[in-house]
C-alpha cells in the first residue's frame, strides 16, 4: 500500500476551520500562532469568527488554508506520525503546493504564511476587479475546451486553467473572452458552462506580474529538499530539487493546474490510499470521480487526526 497527503486549495475555506485543532493539540496551536506572528495580524481570529468575506479574501484564503493544514499535519507529527516514512508522494491543489511543500519542509511555516500573503496579493493586484474572469464547463471533452477557448481568445486571454476531473474543467482570462468560450462550450454540447465567482482570472496568462512577484519572493526564501517527492501541478511529476520546485510554483502561478492528470499519475505509480489534509473535502470528491479505485480520507479534525493515526500505524 502506497499512500499520497494532498492539499486543498482555495474555494475549502469554511469559517471555523481549524478552531477544533487547536483546542484539542497545542502542536497544532502553535502553527496558528505562528501564522499569526508571520503575518503580523491576528489571522486565526478571522478564520474562526469570521466574517467570511474577510476569511473568502484571496491574500487571507491562502495563508489560512495552509495553516488548517500545518496544524493537522502538527499534531499528527506530534503523536509520532513521520511523513518520510509512511507517505511516498505529497501534491496539492493550486495553492496546496505550498502546504504540501511546508508539511514535506522545504518551506518553513512562517516562510510559507509569507509567500502565500505574497502571491494572494500578487494575483488580485495583476488584474483590475472586473476585467478577468472564469468559468467552469462540465461534460466536454478538453480539446473541445481548448478550442473554444482559441476561437473566443483572438488575441485576449483565454485559456484552461484547471484540469479537475470528472469531466469538469476551469477556464479563465479576460472576461468577455471567457463569457464567449462559455457560450461556444455551450453550443457545442456541454452539460454546463458556469461563470464563477471569483476575484481575478487564477492561472491565466494575465496573471505574469503575479508570476514575476513569486519569482522574486521565492528566490529570498530558505528552500530545503522536501521529505518525500512533491508531485508539482505543472508538470506532474515528483519534484526533490528546491530550485525546480520554485521554478514550477513561478510557472504554477500562470499555468494549469493538471489535478487530473496527478491523480491518474498516483494510481499509475501504485498509490492506493488519499489522505486529504485540511479543510474540506473538495480533492477527495474529486478523486473519486477521477479513479474510483483509490481509497481517500480526510484529515481535518481532531477526530480525523486520531482516525489517520490509528489507520496509519
Amino acid at each position: 500500500m502506497s499512500i499520497a497527503f494532498t492539499f486543498p486549495g482555495q474555494g475549502s475555506q469554511a469559517v471555523g476551520m481549524g478552531k477544533d485543532l487547536a483546542e484539542a493539540f497545542p502542536e497544532a496551536r502553535a502553527v496558528f500562532q505562528e501564522v499569526d506572528d508571520a503575518l503580523g495580524e491576528k489571522l486565526s481570529q478571522i478564520m474562526w469568527e469570521g466574517p467570511e468575506d474577510q476569511l473568502t479574501l484571496t491574500a487571507n484564503a491562502q495563508p489560512a488554508l495552509m495553516a488548517v493544514s500545518l496544524a493537522a499535519i502538527r499534531a499528527m507529527e506530534a503523536q509520532g506520525f513521520d511523513l518520510a516514512s509512511k507517505v511516498s508522494y505529497v501534491a496539492g491543489h493550486s495553492l496546496g503546493e505550498y502546504s504540501a511543500l511546508a508539511a514535506a519542509g522545504t518551506f518553513s511555516v512562517a516562510d510559507t504564511a509569507r509567500l502565500l500573503r505574497i502571491r494572494g496579493n500578487a494575483m488580485q493586484a495583476a488584474v483590475p476587479v472586473g476585467e478577468g474572469a472564469m468559468a467552469a464547463i462540465i461534460g466536454l471533452e478538453q480539446d473541445v475546451v481548448e478550442a473554444a477557448c482559441a476561437e473566443a481568445g483572438q488575441g485576449s486571454a483565454c485559456q484552461i486553467a484547471n484540469d479537475n476531473g470528472g469531466g469538469q474543467l476551469v477556464i479563465s482570462g479576460a472576461k468577455p473572452a471567457v463569457e464567449q468560450a462559455a457560450r461556444i462550450c455551450t453550443e457545442k454540447g456541454a452539460k454546463r458552462a458556469l461563470m464563477l465567482q471569483v476575484s481575478a482570472p487564477f492561472h491565466s496568462s494575465l496573471m505574469g506580474p503575479a508570476a514575476d512577484a513569486m519569482r522574486e519572493a521565492l528566490a529570498k526564501v530558505q528552500k530545503n529538499a522536501p521529505k518525500v517527492p512533491v508531485v508539482a501541478n505543472v508538470v506532474v511529476s515528483p519534484l526533490s530539487d528546491p530550485e525546480e520546485i520554485a521554478a514550477r510554483l513561478v510557472e504554477q502561478v500562470t499555468g494549469r493546474v493538471r489535478w487530473r492528470e496527478t491523480i491518474e499519475w498516483f494510481a499509475a505509480n501504485g498509490v492506493t490510499t488519499l489522505y486529504e489534509i485540511g479543510s474540506g473535502k473538495v480533492l477527495s470528491g474529486l478523486a473519486r470521480r477521477i479513479d474510483k479505485s483509490l481509497a481517500t480520507n480526510n484529515v481535518g479534525t481532531s477526530a480525523e487526526v486520531e482516525a489517520a493515526l490509528a489507520a496509519l500505524k
